[in-house]
């Protein structure tokens, strides 16, 4: 995964590692055991936390023993090697005992000699065909520990696992709703709960009203001296609009924390300009910018594509329209809600700076136009049919051909014509929204759908 790593930390994921012995010596076991010893040396140097059982795996009795070990220390993620092939028969206890996926990381052969070292890669694909046939997710890691390739597959492969184990007990909140008529978009509980694990939990929009209302003006004073520090223009608003836009977004974070929400959307319009003179645009900026997922307009599965995106290392996420396209770029556009991260800096031209909606001429929103030569990743998670569907494209950011007002941006997409991954989405019932990240993690994403076993369109 190439580009900047801002989700969430890495050190918070505790990594059991799990090495397979044998009753028996055979193959190289010298070469194992150096093998085994680069392996520890530079786990040390990771930011995880590491977390080896004392004993080594060699039969049904050790390995229960182990993931017993790892379960007691809450691990996030389980990575299994056998530096010289180990006993195959363990392959479905590990299944039973450890729901989610399982990394399976095989080390190299020995580079001179005759004598066959390890089958390490051998041992892993026996493991990797029983894991498939039992329906359990896995994903694979080849290489030698000091290479930097193998580093970073292993790191994308604890995140994608310990994303699919956070998954079945993400709390997603609902306020309100989705837009009307973006039925597509709509949350149903017992499908995401079936789908991915995840749990719905929906507020109206007078429990929001009552949060906005019950703010003191203290905390709004104060948080407006921190959204003042931020160094945000104003474009056509003034500093009178500063109170109600720090109210929306301290309600909605509010909101997050106090229901130990992992992510939320919101319903944004036509209630919250009526109801309170502005839009949410500027507090949803910031809470993205925060790391926070949230999404717009009753977006649920857009915001859990943004929590996704923040957990595989991805970064910030910027929910937007696909606006336009040619056979080779795409118009990524919103109201005015992305991410200060992706944007110039302010002062900078296209740099962030407050605004008033551009069709309903209210505050607040961020004008901004994406950072050009940006590599990027376009995705996006979905129901129909009863499934899951993922998607992901990789592309970069080039100068937009005209100002719009909102938040603009212009991505040419890599080996992909944008007029027909556009049709084979709408075909596949993708809402609206796509997400935007910076880097390129389309590999990433689709390993994760595997992980998972929703389709990758």
């Amino acid at each position: 995964m190439n580009g900047v790593n801002r989700g969430a930390s890495i050190g918070a994921i505790k990594l059991g590692v799990i090495f397979l012995g044998r009753r028996r010596p055979g193959f190289d076991m010298d070469w194992g055991r150096a093998q085994e010893q680069k392996v520890r040396r530079w786990l040390k140097e990771e930011e995880f936390t590491i977390f080896e059982p004392q004993e080594k795996a060699v039969d049904d009795a050790s390995i229960r023993q182990a993931m017993a070990a790892c379960e007691k220390e809450d691990v996030s993620a389980v990575v299994v090697l056998q530096t010289t092939m180990g006993d195959g028969r363990l392959a479905p206890t590990l299944a039973q005992l450890w729901p989610d996926p399982i990394i399976l990381w095989a080390t190299p052969e020995k580079p001179d000699g005759d004598m066959i070292s390890s089958c390490s890669l051998v041992g892993a694909h026996c493991w990797g065909s029983v894991l498939r046939q039992m329906g359990h997710s896995f994903d694979l890691v080849y290489g030698d520990p000091d290479a930097r390739e193998t580093q970073q597959r292993l790191r994308d492969a604890v995140r994608l696992a310990a994303t699919v184990r956070r998954l079945r007990t993400l709390r997603l909140g609902l306020v309100g709703g989705q837009a009307p008529g973006y039925f597509a978009m709509g949350a149903e509980p017992f499908a995401m709960h079936h789908g991915l694990g995840v749990q719905l939990q929906m507020f109206s929009l007078i429990e929001f009203s009552n949060i906005v209302n019950g703010l003191s003006e203290q905390a709004v004073a104060e948080d407006v001296a921190q959204l003042k520090a931020l160094g945000l223009k104003h474009k056509d608003t003034t500093d009178a609009d500063l109170p109600m836009a720090s109210r929306l977004y301290l309600s909605m974070r509010s909101i997050m924390d106090t229901e130990a929400l992992d992510a939320m959307t919101v319903r944004c319009w036509p209630e919250m300009p009526n109801t309170f003179g502005q839009w949410p645009y500027l507090g949803i900026a910031r809470l993205a910018d925060e790391g926070r997922a949230i999404a717009c307009e009753g977006d649920a599965d857009g915001a859990l594509s943004a929590w996704i995106g923040e957990s595989l290392g991805q970064g910030r996420a910027y929910l937007t329209d696909w606006l336009e396209h040619d056979h080779e770029t795409i118009t990524v556009w919103h109201g005015g809600a992305a991410p200060l991260a992706l944007c110039p800096p302010p002062g900078e031209p296209g740099g962030p700076q407050i605004a008033r909606h551009f069709n309903i001429k209210k505050p607040a929103v961020v004008e901004a136009t994406l950072r050009e030569n940006m590599p990027v990743t376009i995705m996006r998670l979905w129901r129909c049919d009863g499934r899951y569907y993922l998607t992901a494209r990789e592309g970069k950011t080039i100068k937009p051909r005209r100002h719009l007002m909102g938040t603009n941006g212009l991505a040419k997409l890599d080996r992909q014509d944008p007029h027909q991954w556009f049709e084979e989405l709408c075909h596949a019932g993708m809402p609206h929204h796509v997400v935007v990240f910076e880097g390129h993690s389309a590999d990433l994403l689709k390993r994760f759908a595997r992980a998972m076993g929703i389709q990758f369109v």
